[in-house]
C-alpha cells in the first residue's frame, strides 16, 4: 500500500484486502503542495494550477506508491468509454484521449482523475492484470467499466476473478439532475429509474414534487460491474461535494462561484520485482 502520513490521506477499498502484488489508492486533497482552491494535492494537468505544483504533487503522489513520476501515468479524459492498453510510459504531452487504461506490467501506476465523478481501479492478481476507469456519468451510461474489464479480459484477466473498487465521488445526495438526464438513462433500461429518487419543494406548509431528481451513480456503477461478471465489487461511501474539504468538488466550488477545480488522484500498481 501507498506510505501515508497525517498530511496525506488516502482511502484504501476492502475488496483489495488480501490481495498481494499490488498497491492502490484513493488519494485526497491533503498533502501537496498547491495553493488557494487547488490546495493541495492538486494532479490534474488539465487545470490552471501551476505546472510545477502538480508535477510535485504527481511526484508525491508517484513515490507513495513506490515508482517514479514518469510511471504515473494519466489520460486526457473526455467523458468516452475508450481505453488503452499500457505497455510503457507516455509523456504529459502524449496524454492518450481516453477514460480507462489496463497493464499487465508492473512499475506503472494507472490512475483516474476525478473531482465529483467516479473513479474505479480493477484487479485481478492470478492473471497479473489491473485496470483504471474515470466514470462520470456519460461515460458510466457509456460503458467504460465494461470497455475496462473487456480490456482486462483481452490480456487474460477473468471476468470472475476481476475486483473492482468505486472511490469517493458525487453521492446521491448532492447528484441533481434534470428529467432529460433521467431520460438517458430510462433509455438504456427502464430499471435504470430506481437510481433515481424525486426531489421536492417546500412551499410554506406544503411538500411539492419537483422536476429535479437525485441520482445515485454508485448503485448504478455497481450494478454495472455485477452485470459484466465482476462479483467482487465495492464502493466507498465518501462523497466529494459532502467532503469538500477533504476532496476536490466540481460541483460545490460551481455552486459557490469558484471558476476551475483541483483533481483527485486514485491509482493502482502491479508492484516491481514480481
Amino acid at each position: 500500500m501507498p506510505k501515508t502520513h497525517p498530511d496525506f490521506p488516502v482511502k484504501f477499498a476492502p475488496a483489495f484486502d488480501g490481495l498481494s502484488g499490488i498497491s492502490h489508492g484513493f488519494f485526497g486533497r491533503g498533502g501537496g503542495v498547491s495553493k488557494g482552491k487547488y490546495a493541495s494535492l492538486n494532479t490534474g494537468h488539465g487545470s490552471g494550477d501551476d505546472k510545477a505544483h502538480v508535477a510535485e504533487n504527481r511526484k508525491r503522489v508517484a513515490e507513495a506508491m513506490g515508482t517514479k513520476s514518469a510511471h504515473l501515468l494519466s489520460n486526457h479524459q473526455i467523458h468516452s468509454s475508450e481505453v488503452v492498453v499500457v505497455e510503457r510510459p507516455w509523456s504529459a504531452s502524449a496524454q492518450p484521449k481516453a477514460d480507462g487504461m489496463v497493464t499487465r506490467v508492473p512499475g506503472l501506476a494507472l490512475s483516474a482523475l476525478s473531482a465529483d465523478c467516479s473513479p474505479v481501479l480493477f484487479a485481478d492478481m492470478g492473471a497479473g492484470v489491473i485496470g483504471a476507469a474515470h466514470a462520470g456519468w456519460r461515460g458510466a451510461l457509456a460503458g467504460v467499466t465494461d470497455a475496462t474489464i473487456a480490456a482486462m479480459v483481452g490480456l487474460g484477466a477473468k471476468r470472475k476473478n476481476i475486483v473492482a473498487a468505486i472511490g469517493p465521488c458525487l453521492g446521491a445526495k448532492h447528484f441533481e439532475v434534470g428529467p432529460e438526464f433521467v431520460g438517458e438513462f430510462i433509455s438504456e433500461n427502464l430499471g435504470n429509474a430506481k437510481f433515481f429518487r424525486k426531489g421536492q419543494i417546500r412551499k410554506g406548509q406544503n411538500v411539492i414534487k419537483s422536476d429535479r431528481s437525485y441520482f445515485d451513480i454508485k448503485a448504478y456503477l455497481l450494478q454495472k460491474l455485477a452485470r459484466a461478471g465482476v462479483k467482487n465489487a465495492v464502493a466507498l461511501p465518501d462523497c466529494t461535494y459532502a467532503s469538500h474539504k477533504d476532496y476536490f468538488s466540481y460541483r460545490h466550488n460551481y455552486h459557490n462561484g469558484i471558476t476551475d477545480y483541483g483533481r483527485n488522484i486514485s491509482v493502482i500498481m502491479i508492484n516491481q520485482g514480481l
